[in-house]
């Protein structure tokens, strides 16, 4: 019998690639993880290989690819912290798809985000722009061929930004809104983001796909879904951008994290979480919110905890 393909994700042990991990598992093929800081204990048990996200060594990172079909590649920061930034971020993926070319790898599917943009005052999304053209000047000097999915919000169970905004509306009397809050959001849960990465790498050609959901709210339609659901009792009240994030970094002084920054104020309220483009996700966060009503905001999700304290 041939053997199944070895399938190489980033990130397996993190959000986005460990759902898509779990189906390429249930298709059966072999999957190897590239990660920088690998669990005591893995969640998939013996069923996925470790190896090293090492970005300072490119034969290292070669090493790690080599005999993979298919790169999955989730690698992003949220933001800046300590040493790094995302013109690190940007070097980083370079060199991975570098490394992914040298290895032989034949298609790579790179998550992305809407408004992703070189050109994007925004560091976040001119990042992700830089790293799609990368992807593609690479692809024109090789054999290499790819798909770029680009999320909105993604949701699901180990979510920080839909939970989080739970947990504050549970435990305070208001709750700040940048600007209006008229600004359109369209969330996209996180195995159908999965699913549509493994779609788009079984497609024959060169293809950029927004990944959305069936659902577009305001930003403050979204606050009173996600409170009327989880019996939250803050009030939405709408603010300009600078006291939001002021409000913002106060409480992230309390709770030794950052709970928003100043350009991710600014990408939502451009309307860069939603897409002009018909969904692609069938998930409802409207459903989804009513299934995990008893668990949704419960506890805080820190993302400094879950990310940047382990690898600094």
């Amino acid at each position: 019998m041939p053997q199944p393909p070895l399938i190489a994700v980033t990130g397996a042990y993190g959000y986005t690639g460990r759902y898509i991990a779990q189906r390429l598992l249930a298709d059966g093929a072999t999957v190897r993880t590239l990660t920088r800081n690998p669990p005591s204990a893995s969640p998939f048990g013996d069923r996925v290989q470790t190896r090293p996200l090492d970005f300072t060594d490119p034969d290292s990172l070669a090493d790690s690819l080599r005999g993979a079909d298919t790169l999955y590649n989730t690698y992003w920061i949220r933001f800046a912290r300590g040493n790094l930034d995302h013109d690190t971020a940007v070097r980083n993926s370079r060199s991975l798809i570098d490394a992914a070319v040298a290895a032989g790898v034949r298609r790579i599917v790179h998550i992305s985000i809407t408004g992703a943009s070189p050109d994007s005052p925004l560091p976040y999304f001119r990042g992700k722009g830089l790293v799609e053209n990368h992807i593609r000047d690479t692809s024109r000097q090789s054999s290499l061929s790819w798909a770029i999915l680009r999320p909105t919000v993604i949701f699901g169970r180990e979510d920080i930004l839909i939970n989080n905004i739970a947990w504050f509306l549970r435990r305070f009397p208001l709750f700040p809104i940048p600007g209006r809050g008229d600004y359109p959001v369209q969330p996209v849960y996180v195995d159908d983001v999965a699913r549509l990465s493994v779609e788009t790498a079984s497609s024959e050609g060169n293809a950029t796909l927004d990944a959305v959901g069936p659902e577009t709210f305001t930003f403050k339609e979204l606050v009173q879904l996600i409170g009327q659901t989880a019996g939250g009792r803050a009030r939405p009240v709408p603010l300009p951008p600078p006291l939001v994030f002021a409000a913002a970094r106060l409480m992230g002084l309390a709770l030794r994290d950052v709970v928003l920054t100043r350009d991710e104020i600014a990408g939502l309220t451009a309307g860069h979480l939603a897409s002009t483009d018909p969904p692609t996700a069938t998930t409802r966060l409207s459903d989804w919110l009513r299934q995990h009503r008893p668990t949704l905001g419960r506890r805080y999700a820190s993302e400094l905890a879950r990310h940047y304290r382990q690898t600094l």
